[in-house]
């Protein structure tokens, strides 16, 4: 059984202030699939994360201070992959391959500094759709843990009538995760809790995170059948290192 954290820390030198590494020493995962990381690998001491008990894997923006992502993981992989061949400058995508299993860490685009942008993330999923059903080919068990920047379905965000417009719950954006889940993916949290106000992220404005007004962007999405190994999946929203909290599953492999 492995214990898989995905969780965008928004700065990973800003949630280490805040004891982030102390929170992993006592959740143990055994993979943490980390976005937003806002760092060179060049600017952290590696040396944290190895004491701590992990190899730690960094996928870097060329832009300083913007975006990236991270694998830290107990057990060494087979192979890491960095990037997925388009707009790897942002550095949005690293995998690592265990046996016949894939663990994927990805933060896609936002929207909402403008239509440019917005634009520019409606392309990069789609692409991302088809590198996912080219790898599939090759590697059919995959986990894509990470910060999708879009809400599924009304239950995942507390207002969904304001936000109709909003950039992260646009109807082509609900349409293109509807329609990549359909191709054969588990929405982790969904298979054990139907609740409602199950959020991810909490803008730092009005006191949303105290009232739970929240969006719930981040996920664990499982291919099938390989979904039959997932035992538990849970939001960790006692975590408060960044303006989004980790999101746990277990699986069997």
């Amino acid at each position: 059984m492995k214990k898989i954290v995905t969780y965008n820390v928004n700065g990973i030198r800003s949630a280490m202030s805040k004891g982030w590494l102390d929170w992993v020493k006592t959740v143990s995962p055994d993979i943490i699939c980390l976005q937003e990381i806002k760092a060179l690998k060049e600017q952290l001491n590696l040396d944290d994360f190895t004491k701590a008990g992990y190899h730690s894997y960094w996928y870097s923006a060329e832009k300083k201070g913007y975006s990236g992502v991270a694998i830290l993981t107990k057990a060494k992989p087979d192979h890491i992959e960095y990037g997925c061949g388009f707009h790897d400058n942002e550095g949005r995508v690293i995998r690592a391959d265990y046996g016949d299993v894939s663990v994927i860490s990805v933060y896609m685009p936002s929207g909402t500094s403008g239509d440019e942008r917005q634009a520019f993330k409606m392309q990069w999923i789609a692409q991302f759709q088809d590198y996912i059903a080219k790898l599939r080919k090759k590697r059919p068990n995959l986990i894509i843990a990470g910060d999708y920047n879009i809400c599924h379905k009304p239950i995942d965000i507390h207002n969904p009538v304001s936000n109709a417009n909003s950039s992260g719950f646009l109807p082509e954006e609900r349409e293109w995760i509807d329609g990549f889940m359909k191709t054969g993916f588990i929405d982790s949290l969904r298979q054990f809790n139907k609740e409602p106000h199950q959020y991810t992220w909490w803008s730092f404005r009005a006191n949303s995170r105290a009232n739970n007004k929240g969006w719930r962007i981040d996920y664990q999405l499982v291919s099938e059948p390989f979904g039959k190994a997932l035992k538990r999946a849970v939001i960790l929203a006692d975590a408060k290192h960044s303006d989004h909290c980790p999101m746990l599953i277990e699986v069997d492999f």
